[in-house]
């Protein structure tokens, strides 16, 4: 089961304005990564369903959490059919994000009540998954669409809250584009936790990164 309701996930995400993403298959090298994500202030991450046995790792990870992270919300992404949610609410997800919208994969995370952030691409599907629930839809790939169009979304939607995946990066100038625009909170995978950080082990870098990002979240927010 999830340790946090979906209200409070949904608060954090709006709180902390990044949701980073990751997946690696070696278990001891994703504690590290949320040791260093943890540290650096984050409270929320996204494990992203890839690999083999990619849920086996997960509950490792989310048993990891619970015992050394009690504050940190895991939850996972790339989620496609609503048998393999799940599976990863069995072992405990706080969230689920999905690359589009299923409204088979929103009826089994209702029903255990966990938050569901469907991507979506257009103001029909944006609709239909408010329509059903949702509190915060994903933008997917955001790189395509742009801030503009979550600009032209809020004139019409302000009650609507939207999180871009893809085409974020932790710069100034990249992130004031998305928060001026109207963002609840963006995603941010490889540009956050990069390759050269997993391949190096250099947690200390990624510790200062999301700190430092989160820092200048928190300013573009005021």
């Amino acid at each position: 089961m999830a340790r946090f309701n979906r209200i409070d996930v949904f608060h954090k995400m709006a709180e902390q304005g990044m949701v980073p993403l990751f997946y690696h298959k070696d278990v001891e090298l994703g504690k590290q990564v949320l040791k260093a994500c943890y540290e650096g202030g984050a409270r929320l991450l996204e494990f992203t369903n890839r690999g083999d046995y990619a849920h086996e790792v997960f509950a490792e990870l989310n048993k990891y959490c619970e015992a050394e992270l009690p504050e940190m919300i895991l939850g996972v992404g790339s989620i496609t059919d609503p048998g393999t949610a799940s599976i990863y609410m069995q072992t405990g997800a706080n969230f689920v994000v999905t690359p589009a919208l299923r409204e088979d994969i929103a009826f089994a995370c209702n029903r255990r009540k966990v938050l569901w952030s469907p991507g979506c691409g257009s103001l029909t599907e944006i609709c239909r998954a408010e329509e059903l629930g949702c509190e915060l839809v994903k933008l997917f790939p955001g790189g395509t669409y742009g801030p503009g169009f979550i600009k032209a979304i809020k004139g019409p939607q302000p009650w609507t809250n939207i999180m871009p995946t893809g085409g974020v990066s932790p710069t100034a100038e990249n992130l004031k584009g998305w928060f001026d625009a109207g963002v609840t909170c963006v995603g941010m995978g490889s540009q956050m936790i990069s390759k050269d950080i997993l391949d190096n082990k250099d947690f200390d870098k990624l510790k200062q990164r999301v700190a430092d990002t989160l820092a200048l979240i928190a300013t573009l927010k005021k």
